[in-house]
Formats: structure tokens, C-alpha cells, sequence
């Protein structure tokens, strides 16, 4: 080949490769190396896996290099989503869901195994109680002991004296945000899925309602505050009641499949059984029987164990939680806020821009 030959192809060869580097896109996990900037986007796409085609949602990745990242902003906002596969709304709000039931129902018997090490309280299978003691219970020794109705198990009185009432505090505040943020999730994934309506805005007021009286149950011991503690308790209670009886209905009226079916007569079983023990708990505690006072601490330990697998419920529903969701939020819900299943199709392909991230990350940053 002539010399002016070889020079003229070592010259378009550099063009070729830059051309085919252009229209080449980039696999996920294999960005290209000048690029620095990447981001994922929550939208499905179709592989082939073993020679079959399946529909999975996967990240569709968005690369910005140094000539297209734009202004300062623009790569902090794409900067924000360099965490790619580890960003999934969905699994976050997932584990925030599953966290609350199993965070708070280990640690109220917790505080109770506290409270009994320490004889604050006595057991729950103790039915026999006097009208006084010689000794506290702290200071009695023996396998027997003497309990009065200052000793009943209830969950007040395992979280009223020192170190217990340290964790219960504790524990009651960090529910109550939990309860609040998966309030909160629910209210906007039903807009985004479906649409707003009168039982999805009373189901997230009363159950930031109940977490206002659980933290006043919480932080104001019974033996100390008996006023507030018993407000507290009389919010709470009631509007946790309330809000699982919302949550159900709202449930079958957006059932359309089987499954959704399903899960609304779970919650409906649940809810009957946390009405039931409410109820108990409430007429039994109102009578001078030392043995209906015992059994009223054994329904209100059923009540609030309910209440928590209620909200563990929410984690089949979380799985389609999205940045769409906290966008919604972040607009302050309304039949206008979420995405309607006629324009969802329209948005979705608006994803991954940098006009998408910056209102995503600023929606993120207003919650």
C-alpha cells in the first residue's frame, strides 16, 4: 500500500472509532471513561436472559461527560445520582416499612424485660395481686412476690421508672416519625397510583394524629404526668384504631386484582382483632377486679402488636414506591399532583433528563 494511502487511513480511523464510540451506548456497570458523570433512572426496560425475552425494571443509564455536563448545577444534580443501582426508592421505603413493626414491637419487650430484671413490674403470668405489700417489689426476695395494682404489666408501667423509661421514650418518638413517614409514603403512592380521594387525606391526618399522642404516652410518664399521659394514650389509641379502619377501606375500594383482594381481607382480619382487644382492654381497665386489670395489660399488649403487623402490611404496597412518589409529595399531592395512569406513559419518557434530576433532587431535599 502507498505511504499517502497509509497516512490517509491512519487519519480517518481516529474519526470512524469516535463516531462508532458516539452512537455505542453504554452498558450498565460499564461506563465509558471519559465520561464522569452518571446517573440511573427508574424506568423499565427489556433484556434477554438465557435466550427469553423478560420485562424487568432495571436503571436506565444517562451518562454526562465533560462537554455535555452543562452548568455547575447541572453536575451536582447528575453528581447526586452517581450512586446508580445503589438508589432504589423502592427497596429503601421497603425496609422502612419492615422496620417499624419488628423496631418497635422488639423494643417495647425490651423495655419490659427491663422493667421485670428490675422489679419494677411484675410478670405477665402473675394473676394474684394484693391490696398492699410490706415491701416494694423492688426490694422483696423470693420466687414469690408481692404485687399490687401499681405492678401490672401494662406498657405504661414497664417504660414509668428509670433505666426503662429512658427506652421507651425512645422508642415511642422514633415510632412516631416512622409512623408519620410511612403515612406520608401511603398518601402519596395512592395519589401517584390511583387518586386522591376523602379516605387517603383522613388516613394520613389521623395517623400523624396518633403519632403526636404517642409522643406525648412516650415522653410523659404515668406515674409522673398522669394528665398527659392519659391524653396522649386517649389520642393515640383511638386514632390508631381509626387509621387502620381507613387504611382497610381504602384498601377494597382500590382492589382490582386478586391479590389486592387478598391483602384487604388480611387487614380487615386485623383490624376486627385490634378492635376487639381495644375494647377489652378499655372495659377492663375501667374495673376494680384485680384479674380484669391483669387481663386489661395482656389486651393492650395484643392491641399494639396488632397495630404494628398492620403497618407491616404496607411493605407489599412500598415495593412501587419511586421518585415519582416524592415528587408527588414534594408538590403537595392533590388530584393534581400524582401521575395519572393516562399521562404516566407521557412522563416516563421525560426521565433521566437534567431538568428530571434537578426537581427530583429539590423534591427530595423539601421532604
Amino acid at each position: 500500500m502507498p505511504a499517502r494511502d497509509r497516512t490517509s487511513l491512519q487519519n480517518t480511523l481516529p474519526l470512524k472509532r469516535e463516531e462508532e464510540n458516539r452512537g455505542r451506548s453504554v452498558l450498565p456497570g460499564k461506563p465509558e471513561r471519559n465520561n464522569i458523570f452518571c446517573t440511573h433512572t427508574h424506568t423499565p426496560r427489556s433484556v434477554k436472559l438465557g435466550g427469553r425475552g423478560k420485562q424487568e425494571e432495571g436503571f436506565e443509564r444517562k451518562v454526562f461527560s465533560k462537554k455535555n455536563a452543562g452548568t455547575r448545577k447541572e453536575r451536582t444534580i447528575a453528581l447526586a445520582f452517581t450512586t446508580g443501582y445503589f438508589f432504589k426508592p423502592e427497596l429503601c421505603m421497603w425496609r422502612k416499612d419492615v422496620s417499624l413493626p419488628v423496631f418497635t414491637i422488639t423494643g417495647i419487650w425490651v423495655v419490659y424485660a427491663m422493667a421485670l430484671y428490675n422489679k419494677h413490674v411484675c410478670p405477665v403470668d402473675n394473676w394474684v395481686y394484693n391490696q398492699s405489700c410490706e415491701d416494694k417489689l423492688s426490694l422483696q426476695r423470693g420466687p414469690v412476690l408481692c404485687c399490687t395494682l401499681d405492678n401490672v404489666p401494662l406498657i405504661s408501667k414497664c417504660g414509668t421508672l428509670p433505666p426503662e423509661s429512658c427506652f421507651f421514650s425512645l422508642i415511642c418518638s422514633t415510632g412516631s416519625f416512622m409512623v408519620m413517614v410511612i403515612g406520608l409514603l401511603r398518601y402519596g403512592l395512592v395519589i401517584e397510583k390511583h387518586q386522591n380521594c376523602v379516605l387517603n387525606t383522613a388516613g394520613l391526618s389521623t395517623g400523624w394524629i396518633c403519632a403526636a399522642g404517642l409522643i406525648m404516652v412516650g415522653n410523659f410518664q404515668v406515674d409522673f404526668a398522669k394528665i398527659l399521659h392519659y391524653v396522649g394514650a386517649g389520642v393515640a389509641f383511638p386514632t390508631s384504631m381509626l387509621f387502620v379502619c381507613l387504611q382497610s377501606a381504602l384498601t377494597y375500594r382500590l382492589a382490582k386484582t386478586q391479590g389486592e383482594y387478598s391483602m384487604g381481607h388480611l387487614r380487615l382480619g386485623l383490624t376486627l382483632l385490634a378492635f376487639i382487644s381495644l375494647v377489652l382492654s378499655g372495659v377492663f381497665f375501667a374495673q376494680e377486679s384485680f384479674t380484669l386489670q391483669h387481663a386489661s395489660a395482656i389486651f393492650e399488649w395484643i392491641f399494639c402488636i396488632i397495630i404494628m403487623l398492620f403497618y407491616g402490611t404496607f411493605a407489599f404496597e412500598f415495593g412501587g414506591v419511586s421518585s415519582n412518589t416524592l415528587m408527588v409529595l414534594a408538590r403537595g399531592g392533590g388530584a393534581q399532583g400524582g401521575l395519572s395512569r393516562s399521562s404516566s406513559g407521557r412522563k416516563a419518557e421525560g426521565l433521566g433528563g437534567p431538568g428530571h434530576l434537578q426537581h427530583a433532587v429539590e423534591g427530595i431535599a423539601m421532604l
